[in-house]
């Protein structure tokens, strides 16, 4: 008999598990209720799809490996993606103040809509794996027992359909029902924890002005020290010579989705640089908001019984407060882990998919801890309470934000995290512990870290004439 994979969901994390499954199996099929556009456009079914998304260089990497036929950030940059640096490319406002911009270029993103890289990535892995298929059907309920998973009863015409496969991969994303589906089984001693810090997200495009295309990528960040609610804002430089101008909230402090209101959010941040450049610049849609935001994590490699032939991956294991930029790396890494455990393995060995879903728990485990960390913070937090274990990591986080302002290794460390490049355990590194137990050997900066032609550009686009506008401290 031919060996299959039957993978659910054909969003970013499906199409990549799929990438994953093609070398090791004869025929991998890629469900989906929906139908997929035929070009970079929304998808049905992600309402976060329309708000700035970033690309980390660990997520980026882990798709580079996982089709090799074509180098996805070439293609993304050939459509209109921008490759920004976060050393250099970056205008950013930490709760702790400005960060320097650094000469240096190897901590790198990629920037552009989410539906331009579910595109590129999608056409990148049926391009280059003729044993893929995408089917329009709805999944019901997985087939087998609580020792196996046998396949999974879909719905693709009158009658429902048994589909068998040698390992089912859940990758719905956040509306997954693998709880619902695993009761079924038997097993329902599934841990679920949920972290809502209530964030709001609201998005409105905008023409780049002219002069301004390679302005750097500019961000106020928002502060969870201060007991008051979230608030923040970014720039994000995407395809079609646009700005994606992306607010957020969170409970208590929500952005509003009305034009003149999205503009006053903008300027009665800390720093008004966001408003000022946007208020120069032509909107090109309305202002759209999301609410589903939540952190949510299903600890299923810690069940007591898992079934062989299962493996659960990307948003339908954990999802991420979007703040934090971290959902399409983290996908991206569960389906590396994916490809490194079965690759020489035999797909009947029992354990193995307990084995896999414990590996890619390492994954979510450290997006996570950046996520949670920073939202236990923030008042009106529904879901859980902070801990002493919490308290002491903001503090050390604190610390080691603060000494990112002014020394290299600290910013190093902060890069390497958040660009999923390492684990926590890379701010405990001895240098780096060195760094923030000493601080920042420079002083703070007083306003943004802009080139003379930056501030030139700043100040030509602000049309509300505050002082701010007029001076800024040049990048070092």
């Amino acid at each position: 008999m031919m060996s299959r994979a039957v993978i659910i969901g054909a969003g970013l994390g499906g199409v990549l598990a799929a990438a994953a499954m093609s070398p090791i199996v004869e025929e991998v099929i890629v469900l989906d209720r929906d139908d997929l556009p035929s070009g970079p456009e929304q998808r049905k079914g992600l309402p976060q799809g329309r708000h700035a998304h970033l690309l980390m260089a660990g997520g980026l990497d882990a798709m580079e490996y996982l089709v090799p036929v074509t180098s996805i950030k070439k293609r993304l940059l050939n459509v209109g993606a921008r490759e920004i640096s976060l050393s250099s490319g970056m205008v950013t406002l930490s709760s702790e103040g400005w960060l320097r911009r650094w000469r240096r270029t190897h901590h790198t993103m990629i920037t552009c809509t989410r539906a331009l890289v579910d595109w590129t990535i999608r056409s990148a892995v049926l391009e280059g794996s003729s044993n893929i298929e995408i089917r329009k059907a709805q999944a019901i309920e997985l087939l087998g027992s609580a020792q196996r998973v046998t396949g999974v009863r879909i719905e693709a015409g009158t009658e429902p359909e048994d589909l068998y496969a040698d390992i089912i991969i859940d990758a719905t994303g956040r509306g997954s029902r693998i709880l619902n589906w695993l009761t079924q089984l038997g097993i329902t001693d599934i841990e679920e924890k949920n972290v809502d810090s209530g964030l709001v997200n609201a998005t409105r495009i905008y023409r780049t002005p002219p002069g301004a295309e390679d302005f750097p990528l500019t961000m106020v960040q928002a502060n969870p020290y201060v007991n008051q609610p979230g608030r923040s804002a970014v720039i994000v430089p995407i395809e079609g010579d646009r700005w994606m101008v992306s607010l957020a909230g969170t409970r208590g402090g929500e952005p509003p989705a009305d034009p003149d209101g999205f503009l006053a959010y903008t300027l009665a941040l800390p720093h008004p640089i966001v408003g000022q450049l946007i208020s120069g610049a032509e909107p090109l849609t309305d202002v759209v908001l999301s609410r589903s935001t939540s952190n949510s994590r299903r600890y299923l490699e810690k069940a007591r019984d898992w079934p062989d032939g299962l493996v659960v991956l990307g948003d339908a294991l954990a999802t991420f407060n979007p703040a934090y930029g971290q959902g399409m790396s983290v996908a991206a890494l569960g389906a590396l882990e994916l490809r490194h455990q079965l690759k020489y393995a035999d797909l009947a060995e029992t354990g193995l998919s307990r084995r896999v879903q414990r590996r890619v728990a390492k994954h979510t485990a450290t997006a996570w801890s950046v996520a949670v960390s920073q939202d236990v913070l923030y008042p009106g937090l529904k879901g859980s309470q902070r801990t002493t274990a919490d308290r002491i990591a903001a503090t050390y986080t604190r610390r080691l934000t603060r000494a990112a302002t002014g020394s290299m290794p600290a910013a190093a460390a902060l890069w390497d995290v958040t660009g999923l490049k390492a684990g926590p355990g890379r701010v405990l590194r001895p240098r780096t512990m060195l760094a923030t137990l000493t601080g920042s050997p420079l002083p703070q900066l007083t306003e943004p870290p802009l080139t003379p032609a930056e501030r030139e550009i700043l100040r030509t686009l602000d049309t509300t004439h505050t002082k701010e506008a007029s001076s800024s401290t040049p990048a070092t």
